[in-house]
């Protein structure tokens, strides 16, 4: 797992998480700052677009989400070629100095414009911020445990949007919906700014290092040429790209319209926070499994069976009828996320060469967090067409329909 060189200025760097255990834990506490930021709005934004602004329509409701992943795809795309061009540590500086105003919009906000602004901030921010704690992980782990690494890199962001939604819902219950959720998110800013400004190190220097190890001389190709193969003519990647667009579209669904189903269900604030906490932490917890599993199971059959294990969770929400059963569905979406999170990053890592390896992550984040978007506006205008159970269960055919997809074309990619 350990390799070294000796006549070239990497001559120090060795790739491996026990090598670099201590910067590695430290981009997973940051990690977890920057999932912080997204779980502050997990389960009380839908509440404060109807109760606070008169928000009628699902179309209305879901405009924050859809503010934050066009912002955050683009934020994505560049967040590759930047960290390319100028190294990983200045993008992550400048994706947390983004973040500042953020809590302060949410908490002063007059009228949802505001809130529209303070989404398009997190989208930056979050496009930002977490693509290069992803490629910087990447980069410290080298190619025999990308898998692993990621399920790492996955598990404390999603743990602390599963821990920073339940923590909002129970301040919100508690002293009101605004301001007090969102000083939480002044703390999250301030450690992730400071840490990531004096404690974080630049890694572009690793993924040097392995690209002179593989042997593999590339010509680097064309900005256009690694949209193109990630998009559309790498059968992986594309196969890759897709699926994680579609998980981000469910994933929009799950953030704007199921706290809208579970409250027309009669469930309490307390019981949303806890079903908009249940999923996320599922899925942190789990990935810490199937990153590794990727390792030695492979990558292709764990991304398709993850995608018909989320659109089964989602049926089984559809059809709950209480909160045992909204928890399973819960659970089992959870589950799915967590087989195809992680392990779509790795086949990215398994596909690419590490000169162009960061700029295809991009692309790849690119569309999957347009996801969010396609599925904020797909869910909702089917919502105010056909209502809520038409555009979820409309939503969990799409899921399962994608994990068909990889099934047929993509091919294993772990090496």
């Amino acid at each position: 797992m350990t390799a070294r060189t000796t006549d070239s200025p990497e001559a120090k760097v060795r790739l491996g998480l026990r090598e670099n255990w201590a910067q590695f834990s430290l981009l997973m506490l940051v990690n977890a700052f920057v999932g912080g930021m997204i779980g502050l709005e997990r389960s009380i934004l839908p509440a404060i677009a109807q109760e606070e602004f008169g928000l009628a329509t699902s179309s209305a409701i879901l405009s924050f989400i859809v503010a934050f992943g066009v912002t955050k795809a683009a934020a994505n795309y560049l967040a590759g070629r930047l960290a390319e061009r100028f190294g990983r540590k200045h993008v992550l500086v400048a994706g947390w100095l983004v973040a500042v105003p953020i809590p302060l919009i949410l908490m002063l906000a007059q009228s949802w414009s505001w809130v529209i602004v303070a989404n398009i901030l997190l989208g930056v921010s979050q496009g930002l911020t977490w693509s290069v704690t992803v490629i910087m992980k990447i980069d410290l782990a080298g190619p025999r445990q990308r898998g692993l690494a990621m399920g790492l890199n996955e598990f404390t962001g999603y743990v602390a949007v599963a821990g920073s939604a339940l923590a909002t819902a129970w301040i919100a219950a508690t002293y009101g919906l605004r301001p007090e959720p969102f000083y939480l998110g002044i703390g999250f800013v301030l450690f992730g700014l400071l840490l990531s400004a004096f404690a974080v190190r630049e890694t572009r220097h690793h993924a040097t290092h392995e690209a002179n190890l593989s042997g593999r001389l590339e010509r680097p190709p064309s900005q256009a040429e690694v949209f193109w193969r990630t998009t559309v003519t790498d059968r992986n990647l594309s196969s890759v790209s897709q699926a994680g667009l579609v998980n981000n579209l469910n994933d929009g669904m799950v953030w704007g319209l199921f706290p809208l189903w579970f409250a027309a269900a009669q469930m309490s604030l307390e019981q949303i926070g806890i079903l908009a906490a249940v999923y996320p932490a599922t899925w942190g917890v789990a990935q810490l499994a199937t990153g590794a599993w990727s390792d030695r199971l492979g990558r292709k059959w764990l991304i398709a069976c993850g995608m018909w294990v989320q659109g089964v969770g989602i049926v089984v929400i559809l059809l709950s009828d209480g909160m045992a059963a909204a928890l399973s569905g819960a659970v089992l979406l959870g589950l799915g996320t967590a087989m195809v999170y992680p392990t779509l990053l790795a086949a990215i890592g398994d596909v690419t060469h590490p000169s162009w390896r960061a700029s295809s992550i991009g692309v790849y984040r690119l569309w999957r967090d347009l996801g969010y978007a396609i599925g904020a506006l797909l869910s909702g205008m089917l919502a105010d067409l056909f209502g809520l159970q038409m555009s979820i269960a409309a939503v969990a055919a799409v899921t399962i329909a994608s994990g068909v997809i990889v099934a047929i074309r993509m091919r294993e990619t772990l090496p």
